[in-house]
């Protein structure tokens, strides 16, 4: 199976990830589709394969040199996919020697390269885009095609290389896919992710990142006797929210500056629901961030009574730079293979983060590449497929490099 049939096969699954699940798997599909890599990963030949109740899988191929001194290198992709649309059901639409030029989704939506530039950077190359209606699915399933597509390589080619261990995760995409992961089961010493942005990415700065959970507690009365007695939880979470600065929403910032994202919305007047992402860079800014929140809850509760705003703030994962540092070969290293490669070396902030990032605070040093797919979470994601097996190629350069 190519690269590129493993991908169109892989995001016909539709593996999206429910923060309001409560199980791990946090969807039964994540499960089903594990299911389908290990017996797929059993069929390339590899033994040391297996699929833990949580919807891990883990595997490793052994080493083919002889020098004892080679670490293990690990390489990750998470199986889920964003709640914001389902995935394609049907195989999606290839367009062959894309010419540059904007074109229309089943849709109607227009993609156009004037307003988005790694589609204009695009140009002769072949795209996988969507019908306009779904999600594709690169973020993550192009990076399990790549490590897929890698192993087989590895297997069946005359390529010295290390101990390589491998692992497809739930749940990233709501922060928890680090939670249930066996380091150990794992074995890697250092890791990569590939998770997203384009051939010659090679990420180790992200965002600090939390979820906050509002809960407003109403008192209800008949709107005619209201008077000095109700209490509206949902314009009291309106009042929260308009407490948060403007300039700290998503829309209103890009580089280096953290948000507040309020992801929805649920209430009557009795009681109310709100649930927040908070991304920040600095960690003492994004310290200042959280704290912000609880004052302003505080501020509610002085005013309306105590116990009628209850916040809820959970970690979920830190800036990986200032652990990745010590360990700069990681990073070199995969630079090399790009140059390697024809592609030219880039880094930049994750305005997010990924499991990695979790996982090298767990002791295992492990930065993002990129893979090929571009747009995700939104029905103009699309996936370019001579980048993607360019990202695929980076795998194997990267586990030579620590032979050499």
């Amino acid at each position: 199976m190519t690269l590129v049939e493993r991908f169109l096969k892989y995001v016909t699954f539709d593996t999206q990830s429910d923060q309001y699940s409560g199980t791990v798997p946090s969807t039964s599909t994540q499960m089903d589709f594990a299911k389908v890599l290990l017996q797929e990963v059993k069929d390339l030949g590899i033994e040391d394969v297996h699929l833990s109740d949580h919807g891990y899988v883990y595997g490793s191929i052994p080493s083919n040199v002889k020098k004892t001194s080679v670490p293990t290198i690990g390489f990750i992709a998470h199986m889920d996919t964003a709640d914001t649309f389902k995935g394609p059901s049907e195989t999606p639409r290839i367009i062959k020697n894309y010419d540059g030029e904007s074109f229309k989704l089943e849709s109607g939506v227009i993609m156009n390269p004037n307003k988005d530039e790694n589609l204009r950077r695009s140009k002769g190359c072949d795209l996988i885009v969507t019908n306009g209606y779904t999600l594709l699915g690169g973020d993550d399933k192009a990076g399990i095609a790549e490590i897929m597509t890698a192993l087989e390589k590895l297997l069946t080619e005359d390529i010295p290389h290390g101990k390589v261990a491998f692992a497809f995760t739930p749940d990233e995409e709501i922060g928890s896919g680090m939670e249930d992961f066996d380091i150990n089961a794992f074995g890697a010493k250092y890791a990569y992710t590939l998770d997203g942005a384009g051939f010659g990415e090679i990420e180790y700065e992200n965002f600090n990142a939390a979820a906050a959970k509002i809960e407003v507690k109403g008192v209800t009365t008949h709107p005619g006797e209201a008077k000095d007695k109700m209490i509206n939880a949902s314009l009291v979470a309106m009042e929260f929210d308009n407490m948060l600065p403007a300039w700290r929403r998503p829309e209103h910032t890009d580089g280096y500056d953290g948000f507040y994202h309020l992801l929805d919305v649920k209430g009557n007047c009795e009681h109310c629901e709100m649930n927040y992402i908070v991304r920040e860079a600095n960690r003492s800014k994004f310290e200042a961030m959280k704290e912000y929140m609880n004052t302003v809850a505080d501020q509610l509760n002085e005013q309306y009574g105590e116990g009628t705003v209850t916040i809820t703030i959970k970690a979920q994962y830190y800036n990986m730079a200032q652990l990745v540092e010590p360990h700069k070969h990681i990073v070199e290293n995969a630079k090399k293979g790009i140059i390697n490669l024809g592609g030219t070396p880039k880094s930049s902030l994750i305005r997010g983060g990924t499991d990695g990032a979790s996982l090298t605070y767990m002791g295992v040093p492990c930065p993002n590449l990129g893979n090929g797919s571009f747009n995700h979470h939104g029905v103009t994601e699309f996936a370019n497929i001579q980048q993607m097996e360019k990202c695929s190629d980076l795998v194997i350069e990267i586990v030579k490099a620590y032979v050499q």
